[in-house]
């Protein structure tokens, strides 16, 4: 009896009952993804049910929902979704009749990639550090291969995939152009983007470091400006920096500008108790066609200032006077007051004087004006004399 248990007629009837009893248990046990499709946004995709070309009938259901994007079902079961967008992503399941699972698919949309918009720092001699930007958003997961080229030879390019960055140590700096090549690859496909790279244009420093600003005790119109080298400069003598200094009082619209190759500078020409805004900014110094670093953080500072009060001026005879029946602080008064009444004695005298001039010289004009007027009558009467004469002497 045991061995009858055992037998294949027994387990076939055994799983028909189980099967027959809990048909979803099956499907409990085989719904699981059986692959991952990548799909492209705005076309048609083709989801397959299974590898067999027996045409069984199946259902196909989205994410266990019956609801189904815009689609058709082909003969062979496979199921065809038209215009894909968005909300098509997600797990497709295929099933035939009695409801046995016969694949489940996770289809992820997207575009393949496109041309990169790439850009390159060169903070130093050594380093160069390319950035680059999607100009088609894929919306799938991508992998990045760079490579440098001097013009002879490929170098690999150190790629940071979430920075979406790569970096070069050591280049030939002494090239005058170099490549730069970068592959972007997804399921959909992959693009290479190239890109043309003049190190020596691109030089471009980072701006100087710890800037101080500080004053000069007993110099009211000194300030002592101080900074560092960036720190991602090398120290070396082959690689000197030119430092370009601006300042100007707190308030004022115009720079004054300073240009040093030391790391520290004296302002000779400050405004005196007034706050002054500094920055420096730097560049290399024997490559004319590299840039100037950004300019540093806006400081302020202010130059020495006395803050002492001083004393009031004592006279000798106020310390040394000695009191006596007689008020000493009548006498003070006194002269003072005459001292002010010969200043107003002054002032008035010259006032009258002005005045008379000014009266003599009215009168001086009104006597001429006078004059004038009545030499006219004179002259005019003697004319009419002389005509009256000459009348009478014309015999009739």
């Amino acid at each position: 009896m045991p061995g009858l248990l055992f037998s294949p007629v027994c387990l076939t009837v055994i799983w028909f009952l189980s099967w027959s009893l809990c048909p979803s248990c099956a499907q409990i046990w085989t719904d699981e993804v059986s692959g991952e499709q990548y799909g492209r946004l705005e076309s048609n995709v083709t989801l397959a049910c299974n590898n067999s070309e027996i045409r069984l009938p199946v259902s196909w259901h989205l994410s266990h929902s019956a609801v189904l994007p815009w689609h058709q079902v082909t003969p062979n079961g496979s199921l065809v979704l038209l215009r894909v967008n968005h909300s098509a992503q997600g797990t497709y399941s295929c099933y035939d009749n009695s409801g046995r699972l016969l694949r489940s698919i996770k289809l992820r949309l997207g575009h393949p990639p496109g041309r990169l918009t790439i850009s390159c720092q060169v903070p130093n001699h050594t380093h160069v550090r390319c950035s680059w930007v999607e100009t088609v958003k894929t919306f799938l997961p991508a992998e990045y291969n760079a490579s440098f080229s001097n013009g002879k030879e490929w170098s690999p390019c150190i790629v940071d995939v979430t920075q979406k960055h790569c970096d070069v140590v050591h280049p030939a700096f002494w090239q005058p152009i170099h490549t730069l090549r970068i592959t972007e690859t997804n399921a959909l496909g992959s693009k290479n983007t190239t890109a043309s790279v003049k190190l020596h244009e691109l030089l471009k420093p980072d701006p100087p470091e710890s800037v101080l600003v500080k004053e000069l005790g007993g110099y009211p119109k000194k300030l002592l400006i101080s900074w560092r080298f960036p720190s991602s400069w090398p120290q070396h003598d082959a690689f000197p920096l030119i430092f370009h200094i601006r300042y100007r009082p707190q308030g004022s619209m115009f720079w004054s500008e300073i240009y040093s190759l030391d790391n520290s500078i004296v302002i000779w020409d400050a405004l005196a108790g007034h706050l002054h805004q500094v920055q420096v900014r730097t560049r290399d110094e024997i490559n004319a066609e590299s840039q100037w670093s950004e300019w540093s953080p806006l400081l302020l500072g202010r130059p020495w200032e006395d803050y002492t009060t001083p004393e009031p001026d004592v006279e000798p005879e106020d310390i040394f006077t000695l009191p006596t029946k007689s008020k000493p602080e009548a006498s003070t008064p006194k002269s003072r007051g005459s001292k002010h009444g010969d200043e107003g004695n002054l002032g008035l005298v010259i006032l009258l004087v002005l005045f008379s001039v000014v009266i003599l010289t009215t009168i001086f004009s009104l006597i001429f004006v006078v004059w004038m007027r009545q030499r006219r009558r004179d002259h005019a009467t003697k004319q009419e004399l002389t005509s009256m004469v000459k009348m009478k002497s014309i015999p009739i």
